[in-house]
C-alpha cells in the first residue's frame, strides 16, 4: 500500500478514537500492551533479523538502540500501561470566560488528529509513539528507518492486533512500508493529512524535516548537553553526575557531550574524573570514556587533544569533550554558543550560582546537582514520550499527552448578535 493510501486510512480512522471515551481507549492501551507480550516471539525474531542486517554497517552503541530482548519488550509494554494510569485530558476545559453580554467562552483541550512519526533506530518509539497518539485521542502514522523496519512491523503488527481484540479500528496506527527518503518526503509535505509531523533521531534527519516540511513539524531530539562542573562543587557528586549522564547509555539525546569544569577545581577534579570515567572503566573491563581535551585540560590529564568541531558534536558514543572556564558567566557563555537546547546541568553547593545558571541557560531542561539522563517522559511522570522538543513552540522538553493536543474555543449563548 502507497503512504498516500495509508495516510488515508489512517485519517479515516479518526472519528472512531475521537469518539472513544477514556474508559474505551484505556482498554485500547491494555489490549496493545498484552498483545506486544503475546507477540513477543516474533518481535524478536523480526529484531534478529534487523541486527543481523546492521551488524558491521552501524556502532555497536548504535546497535544497543537497535537490539530488543524479552526485557526490554516488556518494558515497552509497562510503557503502555503507565500510559493508561495517566489523566485523561481531552475534552477538559482550560478556561471559561462569561461575556457581559451572557456569552459563555470555553477554551477546550481537543486532539490534533493525525500525527506522524519519523525516527530512526530505536523500535521502542513504535509503541511509545502508538500510545500516547491513542491515550490523547489522535491516529498516528508511524515511518521507521530501514535498520529497524522488521521490527517496528512486528511491533506495529502485535499492536494492531490488541486494537482489533478490544473492538477498535486497527488503522488508529499504522506504518509507512516504505523507508525510502521518498516516503519520508511525503509525510513532510502531506498538507490536508498530516496535523503534526514529529521527526526522531539524527541532526541530518530532523534538519531535513525543519527545512522541507510543509506540515506543521517540531523540532526534537539533538542533544549536546553539558554538565558544568562550578568551583563550589561537590567534587564527588560532580563525578557521580558525570559517570552517570555520559557512560549509562551514551547513544541517547539526554547523554552528556560536553564537561565544562571551572578553573579553580579543574586541576583537582579533572585527574578524578579521569580516574572514574576511564581508568577505573577499563579495569572493570567497561569501555573507557575517550577525553577530548581542551589545552587547558590537556595540562592537567591525559587525553585526545580536542578537534575544532568536538564542543558542536553530538557524540552518541563513548566520548566527551572536555573544557575548562574562568566563570559561571564563562560556562553560561560556552553553552549560549555551542548547546542545541536541549539539556543542560550545573553542579554546585553555591546557591546564588545555580540560580544565575537556571535563570540564564535558555535549554528545554536544566538542572541543578542533576544528571541530564532525567530528561526523559517516564521520568517526568508523562508516561512514554513522543520525543523532547528543543524548540519553543508549541512544546518544549519531553512530549507528553498534553503535548499532542491543541484547543478550540466552544461559545454558548442564547441567541446574541453582534
Amino acid at each position: 500500500m502507497t503512504t498516500l493510501e495509508l495516510l488515508q486510512k489512517t485519517r479515516a480512522a479518526m472519528g472512531s478514537i475521537a469518539a472513544a471515551g477514556a474508559e474505551k481507549k484505556n482498554a485500547l492501551l491494555l489490549a496493545m500492551a498484552d498483545s506486544l507480550e503475546a507477540h513477543c516471539a516474533e518481535i524478536l525474531a523480526a529484531n534478529a533479523e534487523d541486527m543481523a542486517a546492521a551488524r558491521g554497517r552501524i556502532t555497536d552503541v548504535m546497535l544497543d538502540r537497535l537490539k530488543l530482548d524479552e526485557n526490554r519488550i516488556a518494558g515497552m509494554a509497562n510503557g503502555i500501561r503507565d500510559t493508561v494510569r495517566l489523566p485523561d485530558h481531552t475534552g477538559r476545559v482550560l478556561s471559561e470566560v462569561v461575556r457581559p453580554n451572557g456569552i459563555v467562552i470555553d477554551k477546550v483541550q481537543v486532539p490534533l488528529g493525525l500525527v506522524a512519526i519519523i525516527y530512526e533506530s530505536r523500535p521502542n518509539v513504535t509503541s511509545d509513539a502508538a500510545a500516547l497518539a491513542v491515550k490523547s485521542g489522535n491516529v498516528c502514522m508511524l515511518r521507521s528507518g530501514k535498520e529497524a523496519y522488521r521490527s517496528a512491523r512486528a511491533i506495529v503488527a502485535a499492536l494492531k492486533a490488541g486494537v482489533a481484540q478490544a473492538g477498535g479500528d486497527p488503522d488508529i496506527v499504522n506504518i509507512v512500508e516504505d523507508t525510502s527518503h521518498a516516503s519520508a518526503q511525503e509525510l513532510m509535505t502531506a498538507k490536508g493529512l498530516v496535523d503534526l509531523l514529529i521527526p526522531r533521531g539524527g541532526a541530518g534527519l530532523i534538519r531535513a524535516c525543519v527545512e522541507n516540511a510543509t506540515v506543521p513539524c517540531i523540532e526534537t531530539g539533538t542533544g549536546i548537553c553539558h554538565v558544568y562542573v562550578d568551583k563550589a562543587a561537590d567534587l564527588a557528586k560532580a563525578v557521580s553526575i558525570i559517570v552517570n549522564a555520559k557512560a549509562s547509555r551514551p547513544s541517547v539525546c539526554n547523554a552528556e557531550e560536553v564537561c565544562l569544569v571551572h578553573r579553580d577545581v579543574a586541576a583537582q577534579f579533572l585527574p578524578l574524573l579521569k580516574k572514574a570515567i576511564v581508568d577505573d572503566r577499563a579495569a572493570a573491563g567497561l569501555v573507557p570514556v575517550e577525553l577530548r581535551l581542551d589545552p587547558a585540560a590537556a595540562r592537567i590529564i591525559d587525553g585526545t587533544p580536542a578537534g575544532e568541531r568536538d564542543f558542536d558534536t553530538e557524540f552518541l558514543d563513548y566520548i566527551l569533550a572536555v573544557g575548562v572556564v574562568d566563570s559561571v558567566d564563562a560556562a553560561i557563555a560556552h553553552i549560549a554558543a555551542h548547546s542545541t537546547h536541549h539539556s543542560d546541568c550545573i553542579v554546585t553547593e553555591d546557591a546564588a550560582a545555580a540560580k544565575k545558571f537556571a535563570e540564564q541557560v535558555d535549554s528545554a531542561a536544566v538542572y541543578v546537582n542533576v544528571s541530564t539522563r532525567f530528561t526523559d517522559g517516564g521520568e517526568f511522570g508523562l508516561g512514554c514520550e513522543m520525543g523532547i522538543s528543543t524548540q519553543k513552540l508549541h512544546a518544549r522538553g519531553p512530549m507528553g499527552l498534553d503535548e499532542l493536543c491543541t484547543y478550540k474555543y466552544v461559545v454558548r449563548g442564547s441567541g446574541q448578535i453582534r
